[in-house]
């Protein structure tokens, strides 16, 4: 059953279609390297196409169109259909978040004549591969009096960008016998941020001209308790392959599937027969925890909002409702990699350029964590793809004893409802830089708008 390559199937109108779309997508990465800037991205969006905060609106109809912010880390979109939500929901659902470094909140040190900021890793990531390239500072700081500073360091060109430095190949007989996962560990990701004392500086001269530069900003030492600033590789996303097949940037995981829904559900006009949902979540990469994780009831309070307010009030209609629904849980997929290809089982791998993948099942090893979509499920997709003309392929994480990866379907699942991982094919993944291909994309835009309005 092996997929053709989508680029042989494409006409040349088709063609133009798939790059233009990447084309967008790669201004979409630009703009929202961290969960907040991503909210910020999906919500001017629907503002602009008529979409209205759900705490304006009194009450909803077949056709309206409603966004849900949630502590601006996870947006939820809805267009209201013709059948009772009690019927069930049409869901896609992607996270926002991605790996990266987080500030500490007393970070700030002096050493040597260097000034660093002290971090902590989130999310899988291989440390070592986050030393000597250039990063940038993504942040928010929120004063005592509850303004709030956003500020960006280190993306437009005349910017200063930051890094850790590593040990030079001279010295690093010792380091370079260690296990991979030591190489670099996590308390020596410290980001260089300053080499120059102040002058006048009595005590801490370098430290001292690091702030000052940071009063530009309106920002104190004490203000890093109260804030969130994310380290993340600085520059932009650009095409990957001399052909300009693919993408490089930061972020494929999972912001080219949040993309890809977005687009999907913002290309709806009409009043769709079933509601349609998308939901952008944050904190998937440490375990969907927290109060912005789609471990909490966010979602299921959002949906109990929206019922009420379209004359469905009742927790046993959202019940139903919750039960009722279906979903594809967006989430990227490994792509097969020939450099690497003891990693994977070839039969049940997907590949960059056959199409948006499906996993039936994620897990570890034995699926453990897994969701693992039901067959009558899976054949009901099937048919919406292939009616639709949308290019899909099936995949795992790997070879069964490898390792394997989680999503945001088990959560989904909790509730009863049919749920599959659907997504793009990546290489390199969670890697400060990581590879898709533009067919893949402009796939799961499609498959995804199908989903929505034919399930």
């Amino acid at each position: 059953m092996e997929r053709v390559n989508v680029w042989t199937t494409y006409d040349a109108q088709e063609e133009q279609r798939a790059l233009a779309l990447g084309k967008a997508y790669r201004a979409f990465l630009d703009k929202g390297k961290t969960e907040r800037e991503c909210a910020a991205q999906a919500i001017a969006r629907a503002k602009a196409a008529g979409y209205r905060d759900i705490n304006e609106v009194e009450s909803l109809n077949p056709g309206d169109r409603v966004f849900v912010n949630t502590m601006n880390k996870a947006v939820q979109l809805y267009i209201i259909g013709k059948t009772p939500m009690e019927k069930g929901i049409n869901i896609v659902g992607a996270h926002i978040d991605n790996p990266r470094l987080d500030v500490k909140q007393n970070p700030l040190y002096e050493d040597s004549d260097f000034v660093y900021l002290d971090t902590h890793y989130y999310g899988g990531i291989k440390k070592y591969q986050w030393v000597a390239i250039p990063l940038a500072l993504h942040g928010i700081v929120a004063k005592k009096d509850g303004a709030t500073i956003s500020f960006v360091i280190g993306e437009d060109e005349e910017d200063p960008v930051v890094g850790i430095s590593d040990l030079l190949v001279h010295l690093a007989g010792s380091q370079m016998e260690k296990k991979g996962a030591l190489v670099v560990e996590g308390e020596d990701l410290d980001v260089i941020v300053g080499g120059k004392p102040l002058a006048g500086a009595e005590k801490e001269p370098f430290k001292a001209m690091v702030l000052s530069m940071l009063e530009k900003y309106g920002i104190e030492e004490q203000d890093f308790i109260s804030a969130e600033i994310e380290v993340v590789p600085a520059g932009k996303s650009r095409d990957f392959g001399l052909d300009r097949s693919m993408v490089l940037g930061y972020g494929h995981d999972d912001r080219v599937c949040a993309f890809a829904q977005i687009e999907a559900i913002f290309s709806i006009q009409d009043t769709p027969n079933v509601t349609c949902c998308c939901i952008l979540v944050d904190k998937e990469e440490i375990g969907s925890v927290g109060a912005t994780g789609m471990r909490a009831h966010y979602f299921e309070n959002a949906m109990a909002e929206i019922m009420d307010k379209a004359g469905e009030c009742g927790d046993l209609k959202l019940r139903r409702a919750m039960q009722n629904s279906r979903m594809l849980s967006c989430d990227v997929s490994a792509g097969f990699d020939p450099l690497y290809a003891g990693n994977f089982e070839r039969k049940n791998a997907a590949y960059l350029g056959r199409g948006v993948c499906f996993n039936k099942y994620t897990g570890v090893r034995g699926k453990s964590g897994a969701n693992d979509a039901n067959a009558e499920y899976i054949g009901k997709l099937r048919r919406i793809m292939d009616d639709n003309n949308v290019h899909f392929q099936t995949g795992e994480i790997g070879k069964v004893d490898n390792g394997g990866g989680g999503t945001i379907s088990y959560v989904c699942a909790h509730y009863g409802m049919e749920v599959i991982d659907s997504g793009v094919p990546v290489l390199s993944m969670h890697a400060p830089w990581e590879i898709i291909d533009k067919a893949d994309l402009y796939e799961a835009m499609k498959g995804y708008r199908a989903f929505l309005l034919n399930a």
